[in-house]
């Protein structure tokens, strides 16, 4: 039953960030399919017939957090005989692996990339929205990897 109200809650969030964003004036696409992947929402700006602005925007939402965002590391995986979800602590470099891991799949996708490439051939932010997390290591560490973080608290009020 958990898993079920993260997943309502995660689209729910999902939603509320797309309004956030159709009310600053963004023109949005939420939950693509790109293969067996998704892409939670683009979002881009056009103002006098040119795009000023473009956002790929990743929401993790959950009511009640006990894992990490990221998986444990694929190579941590083969040689410790772990689950990707494990809920064991990681080391800091453990962390970073999996964080830029997770990154990888999130935002520089190949498949991911050429998507963004053919709806606009320019830079894209790469942020995520969060509402409560159980490690926020893993915040420190996807801010140090130049992903922007914001709360869904923020985009609430």
């Amino acid at each position: 039953m958990v898993g079920g109200m993260n997943r309502v809650m995660a689209l729910l969030a999902e939603e509320i960030v797309e309004e956030w964003l159709n009310r600053m004036g963004y023109f949005t696409i939420r939950g693509i399919k790109v293969g067996v992947h998704e892409i939670d929402l683009l979002a881009i700006k056009v103002d006098a017939g040119k795009v000023v602005e473009s956002r790929h925007i990743e929401v993790q939402a959950s009511i009640n957090p006990i894992s990490y965002i990221s998986r444990v590391p694929k190579a941590i995986q083969k040689k410790e005989g772990r689950s990707g979800t494990s809920k064991k602590k990681r080391s800091k470099d453990e962390l970073t692996l999996g964080i830029k891991e997770w990154i990888h799949k999130k935002f520089d996708h190949k498949d991911k990339v050429k998507l963004k490439k053919k709806l606009f051939d320019g830079e894209w932010t790469r942020e995520l929205v969060v509402h409560n997390v159980a490690h926020l290591e893993e915040l420190e560490i996807l801010n140090s990897q130049y992903i922007e973080i914001t709360t869904l608290l923020k985009v609430v009020r």
